[in-house]
């Protein structure tokens, strides 16, 4: 999965987009300028191929929304925990509200997917995770992300757990620091939970050692993705996380953590904020084919490239949502 710098497809991003290593795109705010201008961009997106690509998006709510303007905005999840605290049936309620407001917004657009609900715990130290996380209760996170998925579910989108298989005890911010967690797996049972209990189209895995685990970050760790796959059995998408941030760089060059990546189980790989980088690999990476990877990425797929919700379902879950977000 790459990303493209403007708002409109240039003749390189055309030719990346076509190539047969690449299964998706991610876009930023940088590639936002109004609705009209996304909806156009995605439109040109999907008519590149068939089957078409994935198009995805960080839009979470709170600090982590890529698309403003002409888009609601959306509270930060651990809102949702604090209502949850005092009333959890309104709480429950409103994830649904967000859940489908988000979805239905972005999916009017053109865009196919966002890469949410985050279901780190709230440690409370963490420099990235912070609010973005709804609660330290780890059954108060599945109850709310579950209803966050159903409403995603219900504007036609999937959901994606991240960041496996937690990231919310560690300090550090992996984008510019490796995080390493030093508890003993009898310790991260709190931060697994939601990854067992909830019914997931996909994780992202973190860019973080866990060292009860393995010398490298979930993202190139097999034991790690293995344990996804046979102890929590989980038959979703396994994303990385951008292996263009800073904890990514403990296994070498771009292309080492794409080879990496991929021999560790993970289904789609992200390259992020790095043109030079995506030449080199597109250029040089010749892996397997994997045809049971290919088929669990379609499903993220929805029926259509495009789709608009009714308005009355929409009205009334935009007036929830904007009862709980923050002026």
């Amino acid at each position: 999965m790459i990303d493209i710098a403007g708002t409109a497809l240039t003749d390189v991003d055309r030719q990346r987009l076509r190539h047969p290593l690449v299964g998706g795109i991610i876009l930023f705010s940088r590639n936002f300028a109004s609705r009209a201008q996304l909806t156009a961009l995605t439109a040109e997106i999907h008519a590149l191929r068939e089957p078409r690509l994935l198009i995805a998006v960080d839009h979470e709510g709170g600090r982590v929304q890529r698309f403003r303007d002409g888009f609601t905005r959306l509270p930060p999840m651990r809102a949702l925990g604090q209502l949850y605290d005092s009333d959890p049936q309104a709480a429950l309620a409103a994830a649904r509200a967000v859940g489908f407001v988000l979805a239905a917004e972005l999916r009017a657009c053109g865009v196919d997917y966002s890469f949410t609900p985050v279901l780190d715990l709230d440690y409370g130290p963490s420099r990235v995770i912070g609010d973005r996380a709804f609660h330290r209760d780890p059954a108060v996170v599945v109850a709310l992300a579950g209803a966050l998925g159903e409403g995603l579910k219900q504007g036609g989108m999937g959901t994606c757990g991240k960041h496996y298989p937690g990231h919310g005890y560690v300090i550090p911010d992996s984008h510019v620091e490796l995080p390493i967690d030093d508890r003993p797996l009898a310790a991260m049972t709190e931060d697994l939970q939601p990854y067992r209990q909830l019914p997931l189209d996909a994780v992202m895995a973190a860019h973080v050692i866990y060292e009860c685990f393995d010398c490298n970050t979930a993202v190139f760790s097999n034991k790690w993705i293995s344990y996804l796959r046979n102890d929590i059995k989980f038959d979703g998408v396994v994303f990385t996380d951008d292996l263009s941030m800073a904890g990514a760089g403990v296994v070498g060059d771009m292309l080492a953590r794409v080879q990496t990546a991929w021999a560790a189980g993970c289904d789609m790989l992200l390259v992020c904020n790095s043109p030079e980088s995506v030449a080199l690999v597109l250029d040089n990476w010749q892996p397997e084919s994997d045809p049971s990877r290919s088929e669990r990425i379609a499903r993220l797929l929805p029926a259509e490239p495009c789709a608009y919700p009714d308005p009355h379902v929409y009205r009334e879950a935009l007036g929830a949502v904007q009862a709980i977000t923050p002026v």
